[in-house]
């Protein structure tokens, strides 16, 4: 992955931080990307003592023109946009019975328009260069479901079908 550039969404810590850990060790310079700047500027910073630019991209992926513009940035900066880790995702635990409208639309907001809100962004790049990677963190929970997460079960369900549905319009380019 030497000089491959990277953007990891939800990279702030958990999942997103070990895997823009793991494309930094592998010489992949890094867009990382979350809501919370202080855990950024610590990851970047651990990310370049490895030898790889890193940018801090302090973004709500649910925010479409936000994202676009946050792509453009990234793209001003680094150069190119090779891969896309789309792992943002937050959870509003509840019981349907219980659970608020807010805390359905939080969840499908960030876990599954974020996700078609970065690739629509990263595609455009990369269809001009004609390469491309992008992988999509989804959830056992979009397959057999939770109880108590009907919003979280229905977002990752979604990813898994944009997924598909992506990978069916880009293979070929």
């Amino acid at each position: 992955l030497k000089r491959k550039n990277a953007v990891v969404t939800g990279a702030s810590r958990g999942i997103g931080r070990a895997i823009a850990e793991s494309l930094a060790a592998e010489g992949a310079n890094v867009a990382a990307v979350a809501t919370n700047a202080e855990l950024l500027a610590s990851l970047c910073d651990a990310l370049r003592s490895k030898g790889v630019s890193a940018h801090p991209v302090v973004l709500d992926v649910s925010d479409f023109t936000a994202v676009e513009k946050a792509f453009e940035d990234i793209h001003g900066k680094m150069g190119s946009i090779d891969i896309l880790v789309n792992n943002a995702g937050v959870t509003k635990d509840n019981l349907i019975l219980r659970m608020k409208e807010e805390e359905w639309d939080k969840v499908l907001a960030v876990n599954l328009k974020g996700c078609f809100n970065c690739t629509k962004a990263a595609t455009k790049y990369m269809m001009k260069r004609r390469w491309g990677r992008i992988v999509n963190v989804s959830s056992i929970s979009g397959l057999i479901g939770n109880a108590g997460q009907a919003n979280y079960a229905a977002a990752k369900a979604g990813l898994i079908a944009l997924t598909k549905a992506t990978a069916r319009e880009f293979a070929s380019r």
